[in-house]
This record gives structure tokens, sequence and C-alpha cells, in this order.
């Protein structure tokens, strides 16, 4: 339960955690079932790893929902986690609401169905003004398209591209950098996944499955984050 997680000092908190949700198809396959339920058991994960943030002062949380390559999955896949999203969204935005959580989505939207884009647009409406967590969704988020679109941006406005412009209209550039990086499912890559921003980000990579990330396991990251020394390219100062 999340009352029980031990409180790190707040200067050894991250403001920003962006996680990369992996391993539900596997997941469910060692449970001889469907990969769709495998999605479920991931937005519960979701669900508790939200409030761990809530509880410990996380400022900024970016979950990895569906990247620009997993259009590529079958067709019946994409179309149930496209139903899954909707489904969430409809019965997750009231009490996210409720608790001051502002919900953001970024990413290339223009092939999501209209009924999800309208969603999106109404909760990112209507939690504009809370002032808790900031929850990122990056769904139909690539980073190469992160960057790429930010260059545009500034090509049209007949603007130099220089890394503070590039960084100024990236998807997220209100917000800032991740601290924190977690991986669930045991791999060791980024994949695609906020390029730009994760430059200095400590990335914290476990095998564990993500239905099975619980509240405990996100306290062992935090506390794994508390120890880090972070130098930004810099040599540790003389004791």
């Amino acid at each position: 339960m999340t009352q029980n997680l031990p409180k790190l000092p707040d200067d050894r908190i991250p403001a920003h955690v962006a996680v990369i949700m992996d391993g539900n198809g596997r997941w469910a396959r060692q449970r001889l079932r469907p990969r769709a339920f495998g999605h479920q058991a991931g937005v519960k994960a979701a669900r508790r790893i939200v409030r761990a943030c809530h509880q410990h002062g996380v400022k900024a949380l970016t979950l990895f929902a569906f990247s620009q390559e997993n259009w590529q999955r079958p067709p019946l896949e994409v179309t149930l986690l496209m139903r899954l999203f909707v489904r969430t969204l409809s019965r997750e935005i009231n009490s996210l609401h409720k608790n001051g959580v502002r919900i953001r989505f970024i990413g290339d939207h223009r092939d999501f169905a209209p009924e999800l884009r309208a969603l999106m647009a109404d909760a990112a409406a209507l939690t504009e003004a809370n002032t808790g967590l900031t929850l990122v969704v990056a769904a139909g988020y690539g980073g190469q398209w992160d960057i790429a679109q930010a260059a545009a941006s500034l090509c049209r406005d007949g603007l130099p591209i220089t890394p503070q412009a590039i960084e100024s209209r990236l998807a997220v550039a209100d917000l800032p950098h991740p601290d924190l990086l977690i991986r669930t499912g045991g791999e060791k890559r980024l994949s695609n996944f906020l390029m730009w921003q994760l430059a200095y980000t400590e990335l914290h990579l476990v095998d564990m499955l993500w239905p099975d990330f619980d509240e405990s396991a996100f306290s062992e990251a935090l506390a794994w984050y508390a120890g880090r020394e972070r130098r930004f390219g810099r040599v540790p100062e003389a004791s």
C-alpha cells in the first residue's frame, strides 16, 4: 500500500520521472492469456505509479503509452489498445481531476480516431488549471519525431536552428528534463523515447515486467536515484 512507502528527503526526489512501460505482452503470455489481458494489467500498474508519484511529491510523470512504431503491431492488437485507451481515459479522468492531476498528451495524433482525439482534448482542457502532478501521456510519440517537428516549427518561423531554439519547441518544453527514467521488461534501450530530453537522465532498468511493477518497486527506484551522484558532464568536486 502506498501509505507504507518510506519517505525520502525532498531534495533527493526526482522532479520528473519518465517510464517505458514494457512487458505487458510477455506477462500475459506467461499466464497463457491474450496480449490484451496484459495491457489491461498494465493500466492497473500505471494507476499505482501515478498514486505513488503523488505520495512522494514527484512533480511530473511521463508515461510512454504508445509509440509511433507500435502502429506496426498486428491490427487487432492496435485496435484493442485504442479501445483500452478510450475506456481507461473515460473512467479515470474524473478521478485524476479530483486529485489535482494535470494531464497532457504528446505525440502525433493524426491517425487516432476522432473519438479518442476528442477525449484527449477534453481531458487536457478539464485539468489544465490543476496544480498537482503533471501526467504526460506519450501516445503516437517518437523522440525523433519530436526533434524533427521542433526544427520544422523553427523553419516555418524563419528562425535559426540552435540547441536552445529546438529545446523551446519540443513537446514538453515547459517541463524540466526527466531526472529518472524507469524501464521495465529487461530491455536496455530507449526505444525512441524522449531522445533529446534524456541526455543526462539517470536510467533505472529493471527485469520486472510492467504489470508486476508496484509501489514497492517504484520506491526502490527512487531510493536508487537518491544514491546517484549527478554530474552532468562535470568532474566530481574535490573532497
